[in-house]
């Protein structure tokens, strides 16, 4: 097993070898075939392959995400989108950059743009004047078909909650450094959250908005904003590079269950889900 594989191609390897279930590694990881007797199962990029298809875009798109929930009462951060005006004025239509506008002047205290699909933070800009919101548009547009703005909110507290088929296996804050997002990949430390009030209202949160869409397996980004929880994102591809640093056989052991579900194995996975630490 090669060292700098990711922690999701290594946590496959060793579920297929405790198994009994060969394993093609492709695409330097980023496909993986897997075969037991008549059984042929996929993961791609960090899709284990237990979501439908539909919830799958629902969750990878911020926009659609947003408005799905919102449809079933789940409270969320709103995502507006706007497509790159390189797709044609039949598809884009005419005044989005006045409706961009239009958003940046309802929130004086600024506004988050970034890609419509995509993840660890990357391309997202906190902006607050037109110059600014220029500079953002141009870059995400570079790079993306469609982006979404929203609102810029002080963030008191994130949660991500790591649901299978709406049982929480991992519960954790992002511990923000001193960058001003929550994102792991910029700095924020993973901590287990133990039982109690705010562990409890986040799981209940994010199963609500995992059942608005239909997905079984994701990891869904729950926020505190004036006192308030609500979604900030749902992910269809769990990611837990970060936290196998510091847990290693909890993450093991979630990947391990999700991949009993998608063999369709009765028996719990060998490798149980070992309960958290009850401090921090």
């Amino acid at each position: 097993m090669a060292s700098s594989e990711r922690t999701f191609v290594q946590a496959i390897r060793r579920y297929c070898a405790a198994h009994d279930i060969e394993v093609d590694v492709r695409a330097g990881g980023w496909l993986i075939a897997m075969r037991r007797d008549d059984q042929r199962r996929f993961a791609f990029g960090y899709d284990i392959g237990l979501n439908s298809a539909i919830a799958h875009r629902l969750a990878n798109d911020k926009s659609a995400a947003a408005e799905a929930l919102s449809l079933q009462g789940v409270p969320c951060i709103s995502h507006h989108l706007f497509l790159n005006p390189k797709l044609g004025e039949k598809v884009v239509g005419l005044g989005w950059r006045e409706a961009m506008l239009e958003l940046l002047h309802d929130h004086p205290q600024g506004v988050v743009v970034k890609p419509n699909e995509g993840t660890s933070g990357r391309s997202v800009f906190k902006v607050t004047t037109a110059a600014e919101l220029d500079h953002a548009t141009n870059e995400v547009f570079s790079m993306s078909t469609g982006l979404v703005i929203s609102p810029y909110v002080a963030i008191e507290d994130e949660v991500r909650v790591i649901l299978l088929d709406d049982v929480p296996r991992i519960v954790y804050s992002k511990q923000r450094g001193s960058d001003w997002r929550h994102n792991l990949d910029a700095g924020a430390k993973p901590v287990l959250l133990a039982d109690g009030a705010v562990r409890t209202a986040c799981v209940k949160l994010a199963v609500d908005a995992a059942r608005a869409i239909g997905i079984r397996f994701a990891s869904i980004d729950v926020v505190r904003v004036d006192g308030a929880w609500k979604v900030l994102e749902i992910n269809s591809g769990v990611m837990m590079e970060a936290l196998s640093k510091l847990h290693p056989e909890l993450v093991q052991a979630t990947y391990g269950a999700a991949l009993d579900r998608v063999f369709g194995d009765a028996s719990p996975s060998t490798n149980p889900s070992p309960s958290p630490p009850r401090n921090g």
